[in-house]
């Protein structure tokens, strides 16, 4: 008796100034890499960024707007999302949340606030108002703080205003407490966007949005060591461009980056014993401005949101070399994050 593969969803946040009405759902069918069945689940503005609570019961959304909200939605049994709580961030424009493995904690990182906030989660997925919030501004620098991601007890912020990885610890009090403004020394004006760990938190790869780089780092107690700065661009292509997203392959073997501009996905392979990169393909996205992208749960395709095209490009992944071949795509509206 031959099953048939059930398709599985894909949640799309996006910007709600054109077309789009909030976060959107595709059915994906992991056999064939096609989408179908677009419906909108949730209206709400600017969802940019959204994320899955560990269990996959709850999706946590930024409103990134001038003023600034996360809002916490429950899945319901018909895959649609009901709104839980809306909190304010502190700062405007938010344009990244993450959630810890225990579900107890978010983080949301305010690019125009240049600062990040902290909530508890309670048992019903809601949020608490924000338990904790850290201001990277000075009088000097202004801060964009554009992704944090807990890794166990520490807390990573990439931040493109200041140009630093900021690392936080908890204290004995389950707060977090500084304890290193930069984890590494980047270019000049590298801007570091998002990034990624290996699992064991041995290293780290962060793509860096101005200088159209991965700085490739190893752990040294609380600090990391440089490996390399690695070019996300052809060495033909000379035009303007911001890198974007970065993820690892489930075997760590490779890495992916996406260029906005040279609108290519920028492919590594990865040494796992010394972390080191090299470049093997940069492909295009078909289509324009790629920002946040996504391996589906088999690994074995890549889904692309093209901004500005407003479609997503679906691709082939070869699990043996890593290399991405173009499968097709769909239309929707202004999608910026793609959640599986």
């Amino acid at each position: 008796m031959n099953c048939k593969p059930q398709p599985i969803s894909l949640y799309v946040g996006t910007y709600t100034n054109g077309d789009s009405e909030g976060i959107y759902q595709l059915q994906f069918d992991t056999k064939t890499g096609i989408l179908s069945d677009l419906k909108l689940v949730a209206a709400t503005e600017n969802p940019s960024f959204i994320t899955f609570s560990p269990d996959k019961s709850f999706i946590y959304a930024v409103g990134e707007t001038e003023n600034g909200s996360i809002s916490s939605f429950k899945l319901e049994d018909d895959s649609t999302l009901k709104l839980i709580n809306t909190q304010k961030t502190f700062g405007g424009a938010p344009c990244h949340v993450s959630v810890n493995s225990e579900a107890t904690k978010a983080v949301v990182s305010n690019y125009l606030g240049g600062n990040i906030a902290l909530y508890n989660i309670n048992n019903d997925g809601s949020l608490s108002e924000s338990a904790q919030i850290f201001d990277h501004n000075d009088s000097i620098q202004k801060s964009h703080a554009h992704s944090a991601q807990f890794y166990k007890n520490d807390l990573f912020v990439a931040d493109l205003g200041r140009n630093s990885v900021y690392l936080y610890g908890k204290d004995q009090d389950e707060n977090y407490v500084l304890k290193a403004n930069s984890i590494i020394e980047l270019t000049e004006n590298a801007g570091p966007r998002h990034f990624t760990l290996t699992e064991d938190g041995n290293f780290i790869y962060i793509i860096n949005e101005y200088a159209s780089t991965i700085t490739a780092a190893k752990k040294a107690n609380d600090s990391f060591d440089l490996i390399d700065h690695y070019s996300t661009l052809e060495s033909s292509y000379s035009g303007d461009n911001s890198c974007a997203d970065i993820h690892l392959s489930k075997d760590e073997k490779f890495l992916y980056g996406s260029n906005r501009g040279e609108n290519s996905i920028a492919v590594f392979k990865r040494n796992i014993t010394d972390g080191t990169l090299e470049k093997i393909q940069n492909i295009s996205v078909h289509g324009d401005w790629p920002r946040n992208f996504t391996l589906d749960p088999t690994g074995k395709f890549m889904l692309v949101a093209n901004k500005k095209s407003n479609n997503i490009s679906v691709f082939n992944v070869d699990t043996n070399t890593g290399k991405l071949s173009f499968l097709n795509d769909i239309s929707i509206p202004s999608p910026v994050c793609l959640l599986f």
